[in-house]
């Protein structure tokens, strides 16, 4: 039962929208910064703070190991309450 909860929440990671809720990258590896200020840059030009997970995937342009880097950057700058992971 709880393997398939996992499988089924992988792919809902999919469709999500990361959105921003402060403005810190305290004790951040490299990789959270640049989600962090790629963030902040799409608020200054007048955008809202918020962008889908395959859209930020794409302006990254990460594939393979990379990608889970990426996932679990997300995953860590939610737990830390810097961002929001809103699953659709």
């Amino acid at each position: 039962m709880v393997g398939l909860k996992r499988k089924n929440e992988k792919h809902r990671f999919g469709k999500a929208i990361i959105v921003l809720l402060r403005n810190t990258t305290w004790r951040c590896g490299k990789l959270e910064r640049l989600i962090v200020e790629h963030l902040l840059r799409r608020k200054s030009v007048g955008f809202r703070s918020e962008i889908s997970l395959n859209e930020m995937l794409q302006s990254f342009n990460v594939t393979g190991k990379k990608r889970n880097e990426f996932l679990d950057a997300l995953k860590r700058l939610e737990r830390r309450n810097i961002v929001r992971i809103l699953r659709l």
